[in-house]
């Protein structure tokens, strides 16, 4: 039988005015800041939005920066209005956005968990038959009676969550606002948002850890410019926006110098060549740098596996290596180099390049975010996933051979 949606949109769009203006807050899209006499242009966050939700399915919602993803979950949260379109939605939603969504600043956390259960819809007796698990999971005791405006971000952050996913929502809308709390926490939110969906109740979740959307979703909606690219199955979700995040235009190429010799493209896979996303730790990895170079001096490519905050884990290199240089001679040449597999932990890497002449100088450099996407790391064999919110380090330290433990 197949499952009624809980949540469809058709043809939704926000719109706004882009360009020169006065400030105006009335839609997400439409913020500006010179005088109101030079021209403006349209310009919509949202264009042509169309999918449907089945009742109890989890979705992920996923894109680059300015895609449209929270404009779309304002829209199913009734924030903001669509310009066209519609949205249908069946049940209670309750939605977790930005920090201090939905909470009075004035009232203590105790009145505002009363306020959120009145707002949707729960009687005083069903808001304290819940109250004592969402104290308990938001972990504010202490700071219960204490208005929330002088609580601090994380604070805020897990109360709000622990109210809107124990407060029996059918449909539970959660943006990257979990990025907010501790490691420990943000495992303790994906666990309880794994117990609301297996209870039958739908989730739509919002986030760039590539990890926990394949962790706890089933289907993603990719959003790219406004407009919905790819609406599927996680895994061909996560493959088709790691092909969005690393195309040539997007990626960070910096000239080091007004040199001719210049990168072309990075591309990175298995060793026999096919698709290297979602990257199971410790497989040998393929990297072909295209490079374009005059008759300079005999160039090297060193490359750098790169964590999300830009710090470099690995090196390699054809010269320092392998004592490999380009020819000397001008063309366009494809530098290959099969790596051995590195144990990242789960998570999102990138790869950059360099062309150099050794120990002088580089004349060109790129560098592709989100090329190695890691969703689950174990390469010993155990059930723990060794993820970077866990603060252990980006790489499993491991022994090939059983371990063995004796009493001395």
């Amino acid at each position: 039988m197949k499952k009624p949606f809980a949540a469809l949109a058709r043809g939704s769009g926000v719109k706004g005015l882009r360009g020169q203006g006065s400030l105006d807050g009335g839609s997400p899209s439409s913020i500006s800041h010179l005088p109101s006499t030079a021209s403006k242009e349209e310009f919509w966050a949202l264009k042509d939005v169309s999918f449907e939700v089945k009742r109890g399915e989890v979705v992920g919602i996923i894109g680059r920066n300015g895609a449209g993803k929270s404009t779309l979950l304002k829209i199913l949260s009734r924030i903001t209005e669509p310009s066209e379109g519609k949205v249908t939605l069946r049940g209670r939603v309750a939605s977790l956005l930005e920090v201090g969504t939905g909470f009075h600043p004035e009232l203590t956390g105790r009145e505002n968990i009363f306020l959120n259960g009145a707002i949707l819809g729960m009687t005083k007796a069903e808001i304290k038959k819940k109250f004592d698990e969402i104290v308990a999971f938001a972990e504010v005791e202490r700071f219960l009676d204490t208005p929330v405006k002088r609580y601090s971000s994380g604070m805020y952050v897990r109360l709000a969550f622990a109210v809107a996913a124990h407060l029996e929502p059918e449909i539970l809308v959660v943006d990257e606002v979990l990025a907010v709390g501790d490691a420990e926490f943000q495992k303790k939110c994906l666990g309880k948002m794994k117990d609301v969906a297996t209870g039958g109740r739908t989730v739509l979740f919002v986030s760039h850890n590539m990890a926990a959307i394949r962790q706890l979703t089933e289907n993603c909606l990719v959003l790219s410019q406004g407009r919905k690219v790819f609406h599927g199955k996680t895994e061909e979700a996560a493959i088709y926006y790691s092909k969005l995040c690393v195309t040539r235009a997007d990626a960070l190429s910096v000239r080091a110098s007004k040199f001719p010799s210049r990168i072309i493209n990075i591309q990175l896979t298995k060793s026999d060549g096919s698709e290297l996303n979602p990257y199971k730790p410790g497989e040998p990895i393929r990297l072909e740098v295209e490079i374009e170079k005059d008759a300079s001096p005999a160039l090297s490519v060193d490359f750098f596996c790169k964590s999300h905050l830009g710090e470099n884990l690995a090196f390699g290199s054809f010269h320092f290596f392998h004592g490999k240089r380009l020819p000397a001679k001008a063309g366009r040449y494809l530098c290959r180099i099969d790596l051995e597999g590195l144990n990242l932990a789960s998570g999102e890497y990138g790869v950059e390049a360099r062309l150099t002449v050794p120990f002088e100088r580089y004349e060109d450099t790129m560098e592709l975010p989100a090329a190695i996407q890691v969703a689950f790391c174990n390469p010993a064999g155990g059930a723990g996933d060794l993820t970077v919110g866990m603060n252990l380090g980006y790489l499993a330290w491991i022994s090939k051979k059983e371990p063995s433990i004796e009493k001395r």
